[in-house]
């Protein structure tokens, strides 16, 4: 019997999310820290001349432009300052001193923050001189922006796809990302893009000069990782069929590695080398008042080109009887200021949606911002601010990445105010934070002939207040880089 074959055609259904070009535009301006909008707004101006600084004036702005300087100057000279119920000026609060000020200046006032470089920055420019397609600098990029403050990339390669598709409209492979991460991790400092504790260590390794030590090391880091943290000495000379003394020499060498790449490049390149311009200025008075704003002093204000809209009214009233010529310079116009007024609007939206996480921020770490406390920050992870804000969790990332905030205190990154909590058994939640600070304190203070293990540190947090088990004890001390007590004598 003849046999035949037949196809089948079946149909699916899979929904895909895709971003229009003006969401896309709006996700990388939100990426901005104010500095680097100022520059982005100032090449668009450059880029588009449909696209303008100012504000929009009414019709007859020619009508009341010198009614409304001499105003601004009668009403600044003649401006005079009440003391109230104040005796004389010394007597009067710093704030209310400061509030006035603003007023008269019509601006925030700038207030330098020297700190330590960013990693990011610093990987971003020696991501500069890398030959890359725009494709493959924007991966790369986010990867960077993706590493966490040690350097290391805890995110698994699949979300990362899952992200760039939906907020970068960038569809690629697990093969390109590693690809791409392998020339991160090229980077100084050695170490900087692993995705484990393990890679860290190795990479550090690889970049030594070739020697009989180094692939030791390379055995003892690639093949008894678990043996090295254990410190099991028998068990990794037994297996790598090494002597004592060779062992000896390589763990010698190997502690000197380190752990959070990340976190040393900030501290390898000093303090008070780069000025951190904060994107936002909370101020807290006296009476438990919380004002925000947003640091704009220095980013303009944009409205679309008035020649531009009266030359595009013009062709499309006579828009009938036009030439090609004529037809080609409309399509031109109209570009123009489509783009303009979507670059407006976008700007618009990254304004409202960080002073909307900002203020969400703020509400839940209110004690934070009356007295200054770092005790008083409460747990809080990007689902509690995005629940509060209304919006998703991806763009509170994308706010708090690279943004920094003024404050009575000082000025802070917005990372400063995330952190886990741990509930305990009665249902009270405790600040992760605080936690590790008080579990540091208490191996920094210990005696060191004796110090405490891992059951005794959970007893000893136990009487001050911190109610944890001690498998918590140890994962928490094992985030903080703290050996095991037989490590620490």
């Amino acid at each position: 019997m003849a046999q035949g074959s037949r196809q089948v055609q079946t149909q699916a259904q899979q929904q895909i999310q895709t971003l229009s070009p003006q969401q896309i535009l709006v996700v990388k301006l939100l990426e901005l820290p104010t500095v680097e909008l100022e520059e982005r707004i100032h090449s668009e101006i450059l880029d588009n001349p449909a696209l303008e600084e100012g504000k929009e004036m009414p019709d007859n702005e020619d009508d009341n432009t010198e009614y409304a300087e001499n105003e601004d100057e009668n009403t600044e000279s003649n401006e005079d300052f009440s003391l109230g119920d104040y005796s004389n000026e010394d007597d009067i609060p710093d704030y209310k001193l400061q509030e006035h000020n603003r007023s008269k200046e019509g601006v925030a006032e700038e207030i330098p923050f020297s700190d330590a470089v960013s990693f990011y920055e610093i990987l971003k420019d020696q991501l500069q001189m890398q030959e890359l397609t725009p494709e493959q600098r924007d991966i790369a990029e986010y990867l960077i922006g993706s590493l966490d403050d040690d350097g290391l990339l805890r995110k698994n390669m699949e979300s990362i796809m899952d992200e760039l598709a939906i907020y970068r409209g960038i569809y690629t492979t697990e093969e390109e990302l590693n690809k791409i991460l392998e020339i991160i991790q090229d980077f100084d400092p050695a170490g900087i893009g692993a995705r484990s504790l393990q890679e860290c260590l190795l990479l550090q390794i690889q970049r030594k000069a070739d020697s009989q030590l180094k692939q030791i090391e390379l055995d003892i880091i690639g093949k008894c990782c678990d043996e090295f943290t254990r410190k099991n000495k028998e068990r990794i000379i037994q297996k790598l069929g090494i002597t004592e003394e060779q062992y000896n020499e390589a763990v010698s060498d190997l502690t000197k590695l380190n752990p959070r790449p990340g976190s040393s490049l900030g501290e390898a390149m000093g303090k008070n080398m780069q000025q951190i311009i904060p994107d936002f200025i909370v101020e807290t008075y006296e009476d438990g008042t919380i004002t925000l704003s947003l640091n704009n002093r220095n980013v303009p204000e944009l409205r679309l080109s008035r020649q531009f809209t009266e030359l595009l009214d013009e062709h499309t009233r006579n828009k009938d009887n036009q030439s090609k010529a004529s037809k080609d310079a409309l399509m031109f116009l109209k570009q123009k200021v489509d783009a303009a007024q979507g670059f407006i609007n976008a700007v618009k939206q990254r304004q409202h949606t960080l002073l909307t996480t900002m203020q969400a921020i703020i509400d839940i770490q209110r004690l934070f911002f009356l007295e200054g406390d770092e005790s008083l920050l409460k747990p809080m992870i990007l689902k509690d601010v995005a629940e509060r804000a209304g919006l998703d969790i991806s763009t509170i990332s994308r706010v708090s990445n690279s943004k920094y905030v003024q404050t009575n205190y000082g000025i802070y990154s917005l990372k400063f105010f995330f952190s886990d909590g741990y509930t305990t058994e009665d249902g009270e939640e405790l600040s992760v934070r605080e936690i590790k600070r008080i579990l540091k304190e208490c191996v920094d203070t210990e005696d060191k002939e004796k110090p405490y293990t891992d059951d005794e540190l959970a007893e000893t947090l136990k009487t001050k207040g911190y109610p944890i088990a001690r498998r918590t004890v140890a994962k928490y001390r094992q985030q903080l880089n703290i050996p095991v007590a037989r490590l620490r004598r």
